[in-house]
């Protein structure tokens, strides 16, 4: 029988950034992968990382500190590397879990998504046959051994085993090794025992989705086993993204002592009575950047029945920038309502110091935090003038721009130098005239034409040496947004981004994106792409006022983008792409939610295209999130040409888009890893798509922008790309179609 361990902690945070409060793993990671560093160097920035985090929140005066937060890459791949499902053909790499998450030359690497409703993504775990589970327990005990010697007991946080396995590729068949993975689990928790670890924390987020009778028995037998464990710390099984639902009483049920629960998703009057447990209850959001009202905190922590309840934020604050200190460009009013992630710790510990009071009178609740202006009333619904049938604006389309079979286009962005991003910031810094820096933007547009038009695509783009991000520079050019200098969230790897703080009403005061694009196309005779973000995921990837429904919201940006779609037609521009990549990160985890939004999401879309001609061609793009799932929907969205992530999951889209009824173009080239197709693999991959779709409805396109790739890789990629296209739509023609 396991000890009874000590009283959990008053105060905790599920887990915090990484990514270093001025970027400092990105630039390791990039080094290191760029051959400039070594392994051991980039461990040391890690080290001294996890050294800051720990020290800063013992100063903050938290009690419970998590280790085994930290990652160089992902926290789903450290998993799979601590219970040894590494595919053997990584094996071999030099670095087989850079591998694995990044790819290298005549590897491909593993499949990669969105984290639940996050934007941030993970890899993908592959569990075939020949996985055979192995523990490897080092990175865990190194992190707790590392924070012990800095004088601080931590409590291990992993992945725990009902998530790993329903997140893992085969999907659902996964969960039949559960027996083989608990084993490790067991042998884990022996080891973190042996080291004198008081407690464990085991993430299940998977459970507040909706999930089957197997699954949720699966969960039960899977915490009465590693409850009974003889040698074991102390359970804490955490939750987030939502309510628990049915899977509570299952956990209940279980020995496990002590439960997460998302209060500011899930909320506490829906909470049971759990005598026995420890409740650690997150009041403090993990998802958004305003402070929290305490009186509010305190009525949900008072509601709660439990044996003991300790103060937690609601999820990882992994999803929140560090320090609203850095930010003094801010308005000091809209500053003073703002908590980054060493702000929410705060609030964690002060909630903590209240509670007792708290728990004798309930004080009244506060209203939403993200409110500082009145709203305006939602404009009423724009009708869809000018817009045709597909049929009859396809026909329009092929008239007016005489597009070959299987068109080859991008999705947008090409590499961003260092130079443009130097001159962005020295404009920003007061040291470069803004004319200046618009010569060095023309220059940059001309040559990514030049080389599109070398490489031989059909449909071209301008590259984007403008924008910073694809929502970001969108915020700086609409009211009612507000944009950080360091407020950087870690999207995946290296990749970091600034979400924009959207605290009032939005309106366009002015054009946007015209003068770029209509730039880019005096300079060629090939059709460029006007591009502009669509309006849900320019919601999506923002920080967003909780005073009015997320519905409303979004449909004042899709207004605001309305007004610069009509404005790129009116300039002369034929192709108009209104990416929705976040269409499906935001899709409801409970079912019964999913209908309504999808309406309004679909709607919002509409309303923003609806402007356009019919010889206008509207495309959007939509990347590395299980977009199967909602293929109707995206049908529904009208756009003309839809391209999509499918490279790097195995063409996996292929399968469901038969019925597909308008342009498609399913990726043929992964731009999240650095190695570069040949010509037969993309070609492979485009037969593939012709056996699912006809081929007059067949684009050719990468999964993603290539922004953050290098020249050199984009030319012989796309270069590549290209020539598979030309042979198959050689073949096409001497076959007649």
């Amino acid at each position: 029988m396991s000890p009874t361990p000590p009283p959990f902690p008053a105060s905790t945070v599920l887990g915090y950034p990484r990514i270093g409060p001025r970027r400092e793993l990105k630039r390791a990671l990039e080094s290191y992968w760029e051959g400039r560093s070594t392994r051991a160097e980039l461990e040391r920035v890690g080290a001294g990382l996890r050294e800051a985090t720990w020290r800063r929140l013992a100063d903050l005066g938290l009690e419970g500190l998590p280790s085994n937060t930290f990652s160089l890459y992902d926290q789903v791949l450290d998993t799979a590397v601590l219970l040894g499902a590494v595919p053997e053909r990584y094996l071999a790499a030099g670095d087989p879990y850079f591998a694995m998450a990044r790819g290298t030359e005549g590897l491909a690497p593993l499949r990669m998504t969105k984290w639940f409703d996050t934007n941030y993504h993970y890899i993908v775990p592959e569990i075939g046959p020949g996985t055979v589970f192995k523990l490897d327990a080092s990175k865990p005990l190194a992190e707790v051994r590392e924070a012990r010697a800095l004088g601080y007991g931590t409590r291990p946080v992993v992945l725990g085993p009902v998530t790993f396995l329903l997140l893992a590729d085969p999907s659902g068949a996964a969960l039949d090794r559960l027996d083989e993975v608990l084993a490790c689990y067991e042998e884990l928790l022996a080891a973190l025992a042996a080291e004198g670890v008081a407690w464990v924390q085991l993430d299940e987020p998977a459970l507040v989705a909706d999930r089957t009778p197997r699954e949720l028995a699966a969960a039960g037998a899977a915490y009465d086993r590693l409850g009974s464990a003889a040698a074991r710390p102390g359970l804490f099984v955490a939750t987030y993204f939502g309510d628990l639902g049915e899977a509570l009483p299952v956990l209940a049920a279980t020995p496990v002592e002590a439960i997460g629960v998302d209060l500011v998703r899930g909320g506490a009057a829906a909470l049971p009575e759990l005598p026995g447990k420890t409740v650690v209850a997150g009041v403090v959001s993990g998802r958004d950047v305003w402070r929290t009202p305490p009186g509010r905190a305190l009525a949900a922590l008072a509601g709660v029945r439990a044996d003991r309840v300790t103060v937690s934020t609601s999820c990882s604050l992994l999803h929140v920038p560090y320090d609203v200190e850095a930010e003094r460009d801010l308005d000091p009013g809209l500053r003073g309502r703002l908590a980054f992630a060493e702000q929410k710790v705060a609030e964690v510990v002060a909630l903590s110091s209240a509670l007792p009071s708290a728990l004798s009178s309930a004080p009244a609740g506060e209203g939403p935090r993200g409110a500082a202006v009145p709203s305006a009333p939602l404009t009423a619904p724009v009708p869809r003038e000018g817009r045709s049938p597909y049929p009859v604006r396809a026909a329009a389309q092929a008239e007016h721009l005489r597009l070959p079979v299987l068109p080859t286009t991008t999705i947008g962005s090409f590499p961003q130098t260092g130079e443009l991003r130097a001159a962005r910031a020295a404009v920003a810094a007061g040291a470069l005239e803004p004319d200046a820096y618009e010569r060095l933007v023309e220059a940059e547009i001309e040559r990514v034409i030049r080389l599109q038009e070398r490489l031989g695509l059909d449909v071209l783009v301008h590259g984007e040496p403008e924008r910073n991000d694809m929502v970001q520079y969108f915020a700086e050019h609409l009211d009612g947004f507000a944009v950080t200098r360091n407020g950087w969230v870690q999207s995946y790897g290296s990749r970091c981004t600034r979400p924009p703080i959207l605290h009032g009403d939005v309106s366009r005061p002015g054009p946007i994106t015209v003068r770029w694009a209509s730039y880019a196309q005096s300079l060629t005779s090939r059709p460029v792409k006007g591009m502009l973000t669509g309006p849900v995921t320019i919601v999506a990837w923002s920080f967003v006022r909780d005073d009015l429904p997320l519905r409303d919201v979004v449909l004042q940006v899709a207004d605001a983008v309305r007004e610069e779609v009509r404005d790129l037609e009116a300039a002369g521009v034929s192709i108009i792409q209104v990416d929705e990549p976040a269409l499906r990160e935001l899709l409801p985890l409970r079912r019964a939610s999913q209908p309504e939004y999808l309406e309004w999401s679909v709607s919002a879309y509409r309303r923003a295209t609806s402007g356009a001609g019919d010889r206008t061609q509207i495309h959007t793009h939509l990347c590395y999130s299980d977009a199967g799932e909602i293929l109707a929907a995206i049908d529904g969205l009208d756009a003309d040409v839809t391209t999509i992530e499918s490279a790097r999951s195995g063409a996996r889209i292929l399968g469901a888009v038969g019925g597909f009824g308008r342009g498609l173009g399913p990726g043929v080239y992964d731009i999240h890893s650095p190695r570069v197709p040949d010509a037969g693999e993309v070609e492979d991959l485009l037969r593939a798509t012709l056996r699912a779709l006809p081929a007059e409805r067949v684009w050719v396109n990468p999964d993603c922008g290539l922004k953050t790739r290098a020249y050199e890789e984009v030319e012989a990629s796309l270069g590549n790309v290209v020539e598979a296209a030309r042979r198959l739509r050689a073949e096409l023609t001497d076959a007649g179609r």
